[in-house]
């Protein structure tokens, strides 16, 4: 059994920490101290189908909101999980949490295993390791989708840590034995630079097969095509494959906009086309959705859920958002329903609260994803979404 302390208690850090404390013991620590009571209680903070099942083992799992130096000293893994949101103005994303977490671990115990989750840009391992002048700071990237955390942890599709040090090793070992497939996932050990690499193209991989899709669909929209058959037909080929092809308002959420801009940044002086075209194509795709929904000449617009999917919470850089924004630059009045938030303005809209009265109000909805809740005003709804996945 090892001792784990673990910082930040999103999705990420709540689900690690979760799973690890069935046979470690574990600390997860976050400034909340609302978050830090729910864990203690083991009552769901994040939405994850799996963690109200969880919660009913027995689990060796504590949090609170401030760590003393004997949880750090007796810790012999400290996993930094904490936001790392892109700063437009600097072009970066901003590290100061995880830098600070770092620093205070390091204050108490020199010879702990520091992993990072959080999402990174190419180079700050090796940048901390030396301004630090430690080995023992690695990063392992997560792939994980919200709401999904603790299955996509159980079920990883590869486990890759930055670090190639036996204290490294013993860490996937970790991970490895959190996992429940009967074959077990590939295991990849290489430096920190390549690993923080793989997490950055792979985001961007995925946000370009959802720009590659939703240009398809801008195009037969433009052209009155039947966007739905071009997409299916190119999908059946199985090097494109039948994931990630659902059109949408653009790709939002808490990653592919943040890592698809840092890994443009870490272009800086490399030739590069791609890579610029996927950041501007969201920008492209909001445009030509908005100017769809203004052509209709709507005197309300109704924009139905911010959440990026449809049983989420999460608000963050949801695409309907930039939807509302330009459409509002438009001078056309916008109302929204959204039952996860609590005020009554949402960026100057009123928020309706009771349903009915958001639709008959509305002349038009904009609706990222469909729902059964518009069924029954299907002819005023504008969606892109095709195949009713969150994908």
């Amino acid at each position: 059994m090892s001792k784990i302390t673990v910082f930040g208690a999103g999705y990420v850090g709540t689900s690690l920490g979760v799973l690890l404390s069935a046979d470690n013991e574990v600390t997860i620590i976050d400034i909340n101290k609302e978050v830090t009571n729910c864990i203690n209680s083991r009552i769901p903070h994040i939405e994850d189908t799996y963690l109200e099942k969880f919660y009913q083992k027995s689990l060796n799992l504590s949090a609170c909101t401030n760590f003393d130096d004997k949880t750090l000293e007796d810790s012999e893994v400290a996993i930094i999980c904490t936001p790392t949101n892109y700063d437009p103005e600097t072009n970066y994303f901003d590290t100061s949490s995880v830098e600070s977490v770092i620093t205070n671990i390091l204050d108490c115990n020199k010879d702990i295993l520091i992993v990072i989750k959080s999402t990174i840009p190419v180079g700050f391992i090796n940048e901390q390791r030396k301004k630090h002048k430690v080995e023992n700071i690695i990063f392992s990237p997560e792939f994980l989708r919200e709401g999904k955390a603790i299955f996509d942890n159980l079920n990883p599709s590869r486990i890759i840590v930055g670090g190639k040090s036996e204290k490294a090793k013993s860490f996937a070992m970790l991970l490895l034995e959190c996992t429940e497939q009967k074959n077990k996932p590939k295991v990849l050990f290489m430096e920190p630079a390549e690993a923080e690499a793989v997490k950055l193209f792979s985001n961007t991989y995925l946000a370009m097969r959802v720009a590659f899709f939703n240009e398809l669909d801008s195009y037969a929209e433009s052209k009155n095509l039947n966007s739905e058959d071009i997409i299916l037909g190119a999908s059946l080929d199985p090097r494109i494959g039948n994931f990630y092809n659902n059109p949408s308002f653009g790709y939002g959420g808490y990653c592919l906009p943040k890592d698809t801009k840092q890994l443009l940044a870490n272009y800086e002086n490399v030739p590069n086309n791609l890579i610029k075209a996927i950041v501007e194509a969201n920008a492209t795709r909001k445009d030509f959705v908005s100017d769809m929904v203004v052509s209709k000449k709507p005197k309300v617009v109704g924009v139905y859920r911010l959440v990026m999917k449809k049983d989420s919470r999460n608000f963050r850089s949801s695409a309907i958002q930039g939807i509302m924004k330009r459409v509002k630059a438009k001078g056309i009045n916008v109302i929204v329903y959204e039952p996860n938030f609590d005020g009554d303005l949402f960026f100057n809209s009123e928020v309706v609260k009771d349903l009915e009265d958001f639709k008959n109000r509305s002349d038009l909805v904009i609706a990222n994803r469909k729902s059964d809740d518009l069924s029954d005003i299907s002819q005023k709804v504008y969606t892109r979404d095709l195949f009713g996945d969150d994908s």
